[in-house]
Order: C-alpha cells, then structure tokens, then sequence
C-alpha cells in the first residue's frame, strides 16, 4: 500500500511539472501587427519631434538651406537602405531584438552583450527621454506665452509622459498598435499641412532663399556628421518593426511592404516640410527660432497657428509610444538570452506583455530626462546607435554566407549593406577625427565597460542567490512568468 501510495504521489507530481511546462510553452506574445499596424509603426516612430526640432540645427551645422535639403534628403535615402538591409535581416532571423539579435546570430554573445548593455542602459532610454522632452516642450508652451517655459515643468511633464506611456504599453498589444495608428495618421495630417502651405507659398513667389541655395555652405568633415546626426534623428524609427519580429503577421511580407510603405513617404514629406520652413522664414530667423514649426505657424497660418502645437504634441507622443514599444522588447529579447535579469524576459500571464522590460526602460528613462538636454541626448544617441547599426550591417555581409542557402532568395543587392556599413562608419569616425570631444570618449568607456558585468554573469554564470530571491518575489507581485518565442 505504502508503495503503490509513492507511485501515485510521483505520477502526480511528473504530471504536475509537465502541466507547468505546457503552460510555458504556451505563453506567448500575441502576432497582431499587420502591414498596416507596420507602416503606422515606423512611420508613427520615425515623425517625431525631429522634423519639429531638427531642421534648425542641420542649417546651423550646414550653413545653406540647400546643402541642408541634401542632408535631409541622403539621411533618407541612408534610412531606406538600411530599412531594406534590415528587412532582408528580419526574414532570415525572424527573432525579435533588432540589432541585438543579428549580432548575436553572427559574431557571438560578446558583441551583442556590449550592444544590450549600451542601448538597454543608455541608448534606447536616452531616445524616449529626448522625444518626451521634446513633447513637454510643445505641451507647456501654451501656458507660458512670450517666455521660456521653466524647466522643472518641463522635465515633470516629460515624466508624466513616460509613465502614462508604461500604463498604456503594459496593458494591451491591441491598445498600442490602436493609439499608433490614430496618431500616425494625425502627425502626417500636420506634416501634409505644412507641405501644402509651402507650395502655396513657393506659388506666390517665395522663393527668395532657394536662390544662391548653396551660399555660405560649411565644408568640413565633422559638420556634415554631426548634421547627418541631426537629420538622422527625425528618421529614427526606420529599423523599429525589426525589434518586434515575432509579433508581425508573416514577418516575411509585412516587414517588408511596410519598410518600402513608410520609408519613402516619411522622406517626401521631411523635404516638402524643410522646403516649406524655408519659404516662409528667412535662415537667420529659422535659426534664432526655438520651435520651427510654432514660427512657421505664426507667419502662414495666423490665428489658425495652435493647430501647429497640437499637432506637434500629438506627433511626439506617438513617436515617443513607438520608442517606448520597441524599447521594451530589446530589454526583453536580451533578458530571454540571458544577457539581462531574468525578470526582463518574463511576460504578464493574462495581458501577454513584457511588463518588467517596460517597467525597467520607464525608469532608466525617468533618470535621463533629470539629467540630460535634447541636443545633448541627440548627439550621443546618433553616435552609439551607428557604430552597432554597422556591425550589424556587417553581420549582414557575414549572413551571405552563413545562412547561404536561405539568402539565395534574397532581393536585396549586396551593395546595399556595404553602402549602409561605410556610412556608418563614417558616421561614427567623422566627429572624433575633426573635433574630438571628451564625451565621446566617455561613451566608448561605457559601452567597453559591459565586459566588467558580461565575464562573471554572462561568461561564467555567476548568479548570487539573493538575485534568485529578489526574481522569485518580484515575478509572484507582478504576475508574471518565463516566455518561449513564437515560431515564424
């Protein structure tokens, strides 16, 4: 009796832990963004507060409206090589992580550690950070006319932002992609009315600054990088699908035709925009103007002029929602592969979301916003984010022959990533050979010092016990458990 009671109790219990690992296995993170949810969600990350923001500081750099539309136009010709580049990526490795995950898949957890560590602590939270300061800034203007708004009002609205933003993303899926398209639509809206105005515009005879267009151009090898920089930043967004892979509807079609969409349609309007600035302010009076968009809507639409600070909160809170997006599940792919806490890569058990990754990005983001300046933030991001983009360009090369027979069926001509990989490396190297600066420095030390967290955690797997403690407590208070990928 006692031995057949042993059996029974040892049936129970393998059934027990069969049942918990059937229940892993299927919790999953839903496919619900289709091409239309794709294209709202790289063209509703890339219009944000960039083309509001930027335009000022690619003429300060440039020194000539016309050279400042070559920039705007070759940041988005860069933009949809390495989208294509990209998308040619995200069919061979339909894994979530971007970057992070073609990195890893090519040269190894080293490289991809150092990647997780510098975009997961700095880059990815420092661009959330910018574009929530850029949407206080356009927020509290209102409530301050005829004077700086002050800065702590600012920076509090900013943060109000972010966790309105960790509310929305940790809910639902459905939620996100609803909001991202409804202010996607909104932001094109306001990109097509100043467009539009332009040409009127240019149909009047305002024409007066595209003449000479080049005059007073600044030739120099690191004014043209930190431009690119500037410009690059109001295309950020365009490799963002990568980062949710497993969550696309065939991944093999919606990546894609959604890159091909957005892409093109974003550069069209950033001219047809610049050009507008252009024809209806002088480059003395874009230059002294803190918002363009605001002044731009002070001379050609009158009283009609609020409309331009709507639009321009709606855009950024959009785009600052599709960072917040993609954020997370970089700091949830690269918990998954063990290169972050275990609790980064765990998933809420009804609502199906990666609520410690978003929870982890909000913080890091709320520390940047206390401590950091939108152009300052800028210029580091560019500067970290291009030397990965090249690698993992690089690491598309390398895939050539690595995944050979699966590239066969590849579209994309290999000329496209070496172009896209010289650019980066150019991007990376003009502003340290022409103007070197400490903080650059300083980043490469950062990024350099994962090596310190990757050789004992990651390399040798060290993991004290009270971190087991502390994930134990911390996945029972927020409801959530391990994940497994979702098979493409």
């Amino acid at each position: 009796m006692d031995a057949s009671s042993s059996i029974m109790r040892k049936r129970k219990t393998t059934d027990s832990s069969t049942d918990l690992s059937e229940g892993r296995e299927n919790l999953r993170l839903k496919q619900e963004v289709g091409v239309i949810s794709g294209v709202s969600f790289i063209a509703g990350t890339m219009v944000g507060s960039g083309i509001f923001m930027s335009p000022e500081w690619v003429l300060y750099h440039m020194g000539s409206p016309a050279s400042s539309l070559v920039i705007w136009a070759s940041c988005g010709l860069l933009a949809m090589l390495g989208a294509l580049s990209y998308a040619e990526l995200g069919t061979i490795i339909k894994e979530s992580g971007g970057e992070y995950i073609y990195i890893l898949r090519i040269f190894g957890p080293l490289p991809a550690f150092l990647f997780a560590y510098s975009s997961v602590i700095l880059v990815r939270p420092g661009s959330l950070a910018a574009v929530c300061l850029s949407f206080a800034e356009y927020a509290v203007a209102p409530f301050y006319p005829g004077c700086a708004s002050p800065q702590i009002v600012i920076k509090c609205t900013a943060a109000a932002c972010i966790l309105l933003l960790t509310i929305i993303n940790c809910l639902n899926v459905k939620l996100v992609t609803s909001i991202m398209n409804i202010f996607t639509a909104a932001k094109l809206l306001a990109l097509l009315v100043i467009a539009v105005g332009g040409l009127v515009l240019l149909a009047k005879g305002h024409t007066q600054n595209f003449q000479n267009g080049f005059q007073n151009t600044t030739a120099g090898i690191a004014p043209i990088g930190v431009a690119f920089y500037q410009g690059l930043w109001s295309y950020d967004g365009w490799n963002n699908l990568n980062y949710v892979t497993e969550e696309l509807k065939k991944p093999e079609v919606t990546l894609p035709r959604a890159v091909m969409i957005a892409i093109p349609l974003v550069t069209c309007l950033y001219l047809l925009v610049n050009v507008s600035y252009f024809a209806a302010m002088t480059p003395s009076e874009l230059l002294s103007s803190g918002a363009v968009a605001v002044t731009w809507g002070d001379k050609v639409l009158g009283s009609w002029a609020w409309l331009i600070s709507l639009f321009v909160v709606l855009s950024t809170f959009g785009s600052s929602n599709g960072t917040f997006f993609s954020g997370g599940r970089l700091c949830y792919t690269a918990a998954r592969e063990g290169h972050m806490p275990d609790i980064l890569s765990m998933a809420h058990v009804r609502r199906l979301t990666p609520s410690p990754a978003l929870m982890f990005t909000s913080a890091l983001s709320l520390i940047m916003i206390l401590s950091g300046s939108f152009t300052t933030i800028v210029n580091f991001f560019s500067f970290i984010a291009w030397f990965f983009y090249g690698l993992s360009r690089s690491s598309g090369i390398q895939d050539l022959h690595v995944y050979l027979h699966r590239c066969l069926l590849s579209q994309v001509p290999i000329v496209i990533p070496i172009i896209v990989l010289v650019a980066a490396v150019y991007l990376v190297l003009a502003p340290i050979i022409d103007q070197p600066k400490f903080e650059f420095l300083y980043l490469i030390l950062f990024t350099l010092s994962g090596i310190i967290f990757y050789l004992p955690l990651v390399r040798f797997k060290y993991h004290p016990r009270f971190l087991k403690r502390i994930t134990l407590h911390l996945q029972l208070l927020l409801e959530v458990a391990p994940t497994t990928r979702n098979k493409n």
